[in-house]
């Protein structure tokens, strides 16, 4: 059973690898860019529509919502774009580098989004009477 989890886990992370590759593809639809931009935001925020430690319900958003992401998104590719993607994902090697380079974005982005929010916030208190 551990085994066949691996090999999924692995078969997962190779395909969104290949989403990587095929949203940098100037033949992929902007919507298709769209919806892999959202899912691959989901997957990585902290921040979930349930919260995780809400039993049986915080995890279920997660094993829902993220893979039906990545199934739109791969609907959404056309079937040579994504062809040749897997090919490039199953032969390119990713590096450390790169996962610690997307977690450091999405931090930012969202430290960004939260100095927005606090600002946005300040100047209503602000214009309060």
């Amino acid at each position: 059973m551990f085994a066949n989890l691996q090999k999924r886990a692995r078969a997962l992370k190779t395909e969104l690898v290949a989403l990587y590759y095929a949203a940098r593809d100037p033949r992929t639809p902007w919507y298709a860019r769209l919806v892999m931009l959202a899912t691959l935001a989901y997957a990585a925020s902290p921040i979930d529509l349930i919260p995780d430690f809400i039993p049986v319900l915080g995890y279920l958003d997660d094993l829902i919502l993220v893979p039906a992401g990545i199934a739109l998104s791969i609907r959404l590719v056309p079937a040579e774009v994504m062809r040749e993607a897997r090919q490039r994902a199953a032969t390119t090697p990713v590096s450390r580098r790169a996962n610690w380079l997307v977690g450091g974005l999405v931090l930012v982005l969202w430290l960004l989004a939260l100095a927005w929010m606090g600002r946005l916030g300040w100047a209503w208190w602000q214009s309060r009477p």
